[in-house]
């Protein structure tokens, strides 16, 4: 089974400046998982990208991997703690 936390951790360490700072959290529901992904200052635009289109391809990208799972996933993007 694959492990859904590290793949949105992989996919925005990759697109952001500090991969350090990437920070996912896992809340898992009995129908739903909801992962928040937070990222360091500076960041927020590169996992959202212009006109939200990256954070569009993310999300689709998880429902796809999840629905194949048979289950149902819902990324939040979290500003960063100023």
């Amino acid at each position: 089974m694959t492990d859904l936390k590290a793949f949105v951790e992989a996919i925005a360490r990759a697109l952001v400046d500090h991969p350090d700072d990437v920070d996912v959290a896992e809340v898992s529901g009995e129908r739903t998982t909801v992962f928040e992904l937070r990222v360091g200052e500076g960041d927020l635009g590169k996992v959202i990208g212009k006109g939200g289109q990256t954070a569009r391809a993310i999300r689709t990208l998880l429902s796809a991997v999840s629905a194949k799972q048979g289950k149902r996933s819902v990324l939040e993007i979290i500003e960063p703690d100023a």
